[in-house]
């Protein structure tokens, strides 16, 4: 009876040492995903300036094509490349649930409709090492950002790595695949094509109203100021995939730890119950030893 009730004492602190870990997580979670949602609804007023800005550079030039053509990282399929580059945000850590999962059952699924060599481009090791037990082929993964302030970095090899498989012919498309948060699911899955700015990509662009009765001039040079538009299309794109996966990440993290917080707390009320009535029990028993002492003695 004694090495049952230290056994279940035992037990009860390792509960209590797992609820503490638990609600820090929890509430480093929460903090995360305030900062990433934060950045997500800053990049969206940036993101309507650069469409507008791309909108004004279609309306200053009548032959639209030219907005593509020049650029090295835009346009290739003059070259016959059928090769399609996919880029896959997912964590780095555990304890996201099905968050991994997810997202490499959308894209096995998503790919499965898209024709030509596809090249996989994970961000974060656990989402690597799911999509190498797919039949997909994977290049060298990301490190995923641990803050706000380092996801610049991560763009920037993004786009270098991409460049540099294009240059080389291997892909003309590019797709991304990433987290979105929701408010009714947490999470959910979405694709995005990021290349080439094909003619469907500049018809959506035109379809953006201009919001004064001004005409928008692009100036000095419009060549310049176009593919520094485009590039920044391309940054903002990236960068808010990465930012909506890391507060998706962290959503799904929080919702997992809450899950774990309820679950400790209905083991410390069993644990604490049986604790109670083994005590009670072990001391029913002293009592009635010593009863049956005294009744002996008389």
């Amino acid at each position: 009876m004694t090495d049952s009730i230290a056994s279940l004492r035992h037990k009860i602190t390792s509960a209590k040492d797992l609820q503490s870990v638990v609600r820090s997580m929890k509430t480093i979670a929460s903090s995360s995903i305030g900062q990433y949602e934060k950045a997500v609804h800053s990049l969206d007023d940036y993101y309507q300036t650069v469409q507008l800005g791309l909108v004004a550079c279609l309306s200053a030039n009548t032959q639209s094509a030219e907005l593509v053509r020049p650029l090295a990282i835009v346009n290739r399929s003059q070259k016959n490349v059928s090769g399609v580059g996919v880029i896959v945000f997912g964590s780095d850590q555990g304890l996201v649930g099905q968050f991994n999962e997810a997202m490499v059952e959308f894209v096995v699924e998503s790919l499965a409709k898209l024709p030509g060599e596809k090249t996989v481009w994970a961000v974060g090791e656990r989402v690597q090492s799911r999509l190498l037990d797919t039949a997909l082929k994977t290049e060298d993964s990301f490190a995923l950002p641990g803050s706000i302030h380092t996801i610049t970095a991560l763009v920037g090899n993004i786009l270098i790595e991409l460049e540099a498989k294009r240059e080389q012919g291997v892909i003309d498309q590019v797709f991304l695949f990433h987290h979105r948060p929701e408010s009714d699911s947490i999470y959910r899955p979405v694709c995005q094509q990021l290349l080439p700015l094909d003619d469907a990509w500049q018809r959506n662009l035109e379809g953006i109203h201009w919001p004064t009765n001004n005409l928008a001039e692009v100036m000095p040079n419009q060549d310049q100021t176009r593919r520094a538009f485009v590039r920044e299309y391309l940054f903002v794109s990236l960068f808010r995939a990465c930012a909506e996966s890391l507060a998706s990440e962290n959503a799904s993290r929080l919702a997992a730890m809450q899950r774990a917080e309820k679950n400790i707390d209905e083991l410390q009320e069993n644990l604490n119950q049986t604790f109670h009535r083994l005590r009670q029990s072990d001391i029913d028993e002293e009592l009635f030893d010593v009863l049956s002492g005294f009744n002996a003695l008389n």
